[in-house]
């Protein structure tokens, strides 16, 4: 496609508003100095002929010459000498009635002298520009003083034409450093136009304002949170969606992701430069998927792209999917094994001892049943009797040892049923993992909840959590890779816990483990 005058690049169009930029400084100054020089050799010319025709007036060779009846015979011969050194084109004098005593052109002595005088015979100096018999010039006429009196005139002048000829003289240098101006000029613009055309690729006008226009429209209408950074980890862009998600100030560009407060992970991996794609992040009340790569020009990592998505509903959802799902694992589990005491109480009828089988399924039913009427008593929410149900099946089934203490009331509690839930069960599973490799393997939970008030705490004789390490679990948004969930669970439990005003607090457990309390609002 070809460009017309007004798409052609940037570079192109700048180095031609330099040129002429230039040309016209360069230009204007000369004229300026052509002018300056112009009146300077002027003025000069004017000073030098008052000075040589007050010189020749004062001269006593002059006033003697005047004396006598024949002045011309001296007087020719002086103002010649005079004019030949002084440089000057005429040296005229010349009576009181303007008749020529003296004059470059001896056939022009005896003539009347062409031009003003002005105030001379009255004893002043007087300087014209006019045209006579040698043509246009500068030329001042003075008086000649014979004991006070005016006896004569003295006329001296400069031509224009020799005013001219010494002007262009000292022009020329000024036009040769005028010269060199302006090809240091042309020069200093045909680098600067080199650079602008390499950094704006040789783009025109209209097609760098389109991309300007679409890239601000696509920044502010993508649904993703968008992050470019430069080789110095410095932050160049930030679109709406990602300043929403990571909280981030209005004057974010410019600044190290490093000092913009974000979860440590989180700021290793924008500022990786190996590429990550759908890690999980918790940034202060979102959950976030991550995805970074180097951003490549020409060969060379230019600096890095982060994308951000929203999963905080989608990771909540699939948290209590989670639950439901440990849940069904934990009664399919019941009912594998009441089908195999069932299987166990119709063997014993088949062979005839039928009170050993009552016997045997009235045992089972009364431990199930304490069990239940236990929890559901000291745990009066529904879900969260269910969920501990399951977790302790889950946890016999496994050969953990789960004990529950401590009541919760239903009513007033400071957490939804899904939060509960989300807190508990990651704590419990968190315990479960923790046991797993242990010869010794107990948990206990403590709950304790009424109007306002939440306290849940989960110990466990598990290897415990380093005294360097707790603050990196409790660190906000520590993170893990989708497919681990321990990080992410237990930042989504301090995520709940901030989000209502309380803490989650790691400790020493007395079972040889660690302890996890959460506790939200004051006891009433």
């Amino acid at each position: 496609m070809r460009r017309t005058a007004r798409d052609s690049p940037v570079a192109r169009q700048i180095l031609l508003l330099q040129l002429l930029l230039v040309l016209l400084l360069v230009g204007s100054a000369l004229g300026l100095a052509a002018y300056d020089a112009r009146r300077d050799s002027r003025d000069a010319a004017r000073d030098q002929a008052v000075a040589v025709a007050r010189s020749v007036a004062d001269s006593p060779t002059v006033a003697a010459a005047l004396r006598r009846t024949d002045p011309t015979a001296t007087l020719q011969p002086f103002a010649e000498r005079v004019r030949t050194d002084t440089g000057v084109d005429f040296v005229v004098v010349m009576s009181l009635d303007r008749i020529r005593y003296t004059h470059p052109d001896p056939d022009r002595i005896g003539e009347k002298f062409i031009g003003d005088v002005g105030g001379a015979p009255e004893g002043r100096v007087f300087t014209q520009q006019y045209t006579g018999t040698l043509g246009p010039s500068l030329r001042a006429v003075v008086p000649v003083l014979d004991a006070g009196e005016v006896v004569a005139l003295v006329a001296v002048g400069i031509t224009l034409e020799r005013i001219g000829d010494h002007m262009r003289g000292s022009l020329l240098p000024i036009t040769l450093s005028a010269l060199g101006i302006l090809g240091v000029g042309v020069v200093g613009a045909w680098l600067v136009s080199r650079r602008l055309r390499r950094q704006t690729h040789g783009l025109g006008e209209r097609e760098i304002t389109r991309m300007y226009e679409y890239y601000e429209a696509v920044l502010h209408a993508v649904r993703e949170g968008l992050l470019l950074l430069d080789r110095d980890d410095r932050v160049q862009l930030a679109n709406d969606e990602a300043r929403r998600l990571l909280g981030l100030p209005d004057d974010v560009v410019g600044k190290s992701v490093h000092e913009l407060g974000l979860p440590p992970a989180l700021t290793h991996a924008a500022a990786d430069e190996v590429a990550g794609a759908d890690d999980l992040y918790v940034a202060g009340d979102h959950v976030l998927v991550v995805s970074s790569s180097p951003a490549m020009w020409q060969g060379e990592t230019v600096g890095a792209v982060v994308t951000l998505r929203d999963r905080t509903e989608l990771q909540s959802v699939t948290g209590e999917l989670d639950l439901v799902r440990g849940l069904t694992d934990s009664l399919r589990a019941q009912n594998h094994e009441a089908a195999n005491r069932l299987h166990a109480v119709v063997s014993l009828i088949e062979m005839g001892r039928a009170e050993e089988a009552v016997d045997f399924a009235t045992e089972e039913l009364q431990v199930a049943q304490l069990l239940t009427d236990r929890l559901t008593t000291s745990v009066q929410e529904p879900v969260l009797a269910a969920l501990l149900l399951g977790k302790t099946a889950e946890a016999a089934e496994r050969g953990i040892s789960l004990e529950i203490e401590g009541v919760l009331h239903s009513d007033g509690l400071p957490l939804e049923p899904r939060e509960l839930l989300t807190v508990v069960g990651n704590l419990v599973d968190n315990a479960l993992d923790a046991v797993s490799e242990r010869a010794e393997r107990r948990i206990r939970v403590r709950v304790a909840g009424s109007s306002g008030y939440l306290a849940i705490s989960v110990g466990d004789s598990g290897p415990g959590i380093p005294p360097e390490e707790v603050d990196r679990v409790l660190e906000r948004g520590w993170s893990t890779k989708a497919d681990s969930g321990r990080g992410l669970g237990l930042a989504l439990v301090a995520q709940i816990a901030r989000r209502h005003g309380g803490s989650l607090v790691v400790a020493p457990s007395d079972l040889g483990g660690a302890e996890l309390s959460v506790e939200i609002g004051g006891r009433s």
